[in-house]
């Protein structure tokens, strides 16, 4: 019996310990810390900046303790990068950029612009210089020193609220300012990581995010990588310099084909869904605005009057395509943008109105002679008479009749003949008015004219 008041109390001693237990496990946990990490990579484009700008709001409504920007990046447009600038600018959010293991150009700019700036081994930042993009394939351009000053002093204001060395920021984009011991003048500054974080342009080193969480004193927070939805990737990928000036060559395209032949069809379906997506994109990102969609209204309307009511191509349709291609202009150009954006957009309209004119007469000139086209226009006369839908008190009266053009027929269009306006199609050229025709022959409902050759008279 005596030994049983150990075992008592050691079973005592493990229920009081299991109690214990319990009731630790019970108390509510401390919440692990919220961290939004966004890729920054590749080519800076303007869909680039509404995806920054989602995520951080995302991440300050959830109560996060931190976004960190995953840098590696050449650089891109200016006016994508000073979107991004203004938007860490005028975030409360705690933002870090964590170069790893390039912030070049554009991609300094959004580098300086993070509350904290951490570099990886190896790393660098600057080259900032703004160039104008030439052709493909050909070297960048130099641009005005009105762009430089411009991009100068954003770069400058971006290390002053970050309290960086701001001469050392301007010293990145020119090549003018000279930085006694640092960087001469003549030479674009470029840092590397022991540079950075020597002349305290960088806070601390790190090779990975757990580094970077380590020391800002999140080490064990939740980590939420951030991606572009499926409507943030479309955006990114019509408002890509290469298919949006796609877009805007087959919208034209489209356009000028339907101008050029009867009632609205393929082309020009094709053209406004393509212009419909340019500015879509736009749009989201932005760029295009009220003023723009009444650019592109009155051009779509000018372009229907004169397809649908104004036979030929005269000032209506003129005046509908500069509409649009003002439109296009005004929709890749944002505020605050630099000399050099404005003019790489109006030479891509430029471009893509040359690349329009050029594929549309050669499509105006072969198409008709293609097996497909030749399924999609009916071509096969229909004959004549009530059992074919035409009227041969009407229309076969015409059949030889000689007359003029009273418009221009691009087929379609109306002739007077014997002193009555009729409606006809010339045998596929174009006819200006006042030209003499005649009527060769009656395929249904249509009355088909050719152009006469000028009459010599001799004395």
């Amino acid at each position: 019996m005596q030994r049983s008041v150990p075992t008592r109390f050691i079973g005592l001693c493990l229920l009081l310990l299991g109690l214990v237990a319990h009731f630790v496990s019970a108390q509510p946990q401390a919440p692990r810390p919220l961290v939004y990490v966004v890729p920054i990579e590749g080519v800076i484009d303007l869909g680039l900046a509404p995806f920054v700008a989602r995520v951080i709001d995302e991440a300050t409504q959830a109560g996060a303790a931190a976004v960190i920007l995953d840098i590696d990046t050449f650089g891109g447009r200016v006016d994508a990068a000073v979107q991004i600038r203004d938007t860490l600018l005028n975030s409360k959010m705690h933002t870090v950029a964590f170069v790893n293991k390039r912030a070049i150009s554009a991609g300094a700019l959004i580098a300086l612009s993070a509350q904290t700036l951490v570099m990886s081994t190896g790393g660098t930042i600057g080259a900032a210089a703004p160039v104008q993009a030439g052709l493909p394939g050909g070297a960048a351009a130099p641009v005005s020193e009105k762009t430089v000053s411009y991009v100068r002093k954003e770069f400058r204001a971006t290390a002053e609220a970050r309290q960086r060395p701001a001469l050392l920021a301007e010293a990145m984009v020119d090549a003018d300012v000279e930085v006694p011991g640092i960087i001469e003048k003549g030479k674009l500054l470029t840092l590397t990581t022991d540079e950075a974080l020597q002349h305290k342009v960088a806070d601390f080193r790190a090779d990975t995010i757990e580094a970077v969480l380590a020391q800002l004193g999140l080490a064990g927070a939740e980590l939420r990588p951030a991606t572009p939805h499926w409507a943030e990737q479309v955006v990114r990928f019509l408002t890509h310099p290469i298919v949006s000036s796609l877009l805007i060559s087959l919208g034209l395209i489209g356009i000028m084909v339907e101008l050029r032949t009867p009632g609205f069809g393929i082309a020009g379906g094709v053209g406004v869904a393509s212009l419909a997506l340019f500015f879509w994109g736009h749009w989201l990102v932005q760029l295009a605005g009220w003023e723009e969609l009444l650019l592109v209204g009155a051009g779509l309307l000018l372009l229907a009057l004169e397809i649908f009511v104004m036979p030929g191509f005269g000032v209506a349709g003129a005046l509908g395509i500069a509409a649009l291609l003002g439109a296009v202009a005004l929709s890749m150009v944002g505020a605050g943008d630099t000399a050099a954006v404005i003019l790489d957009a109006v030479q891509r309209v430029v471009l893509s109105l040359l690349v329009a004119l050029l594929v549309s007469l050669v499509l105006l000139r072969f198409l008709p002679r293609l097996p497909l086209a030749r399924r999609l226009v009916l071509q096969t006369d229909l004959g004549a008479g009530p059992a074919h839908g035409s009227a041969p008190d009407t229309d076969q009266r015409w059949l030889g009749k000689q007359g003029r053009a009273w418009s221009v027929l691009r087929p379609a269009g109306i002739a007077e003949i014997e002193g009555s306006r009729v409606d006809v199609v010339s045998d596929g050229a174009l006819i200006e008015a006042d030209t003499p025709i005649e009527v060769v022959r009656v395929d249904g409902n249509r009355i088909v004219v050719r152009r006469l050759p000028p009459v010599n008279l001799k004395d």
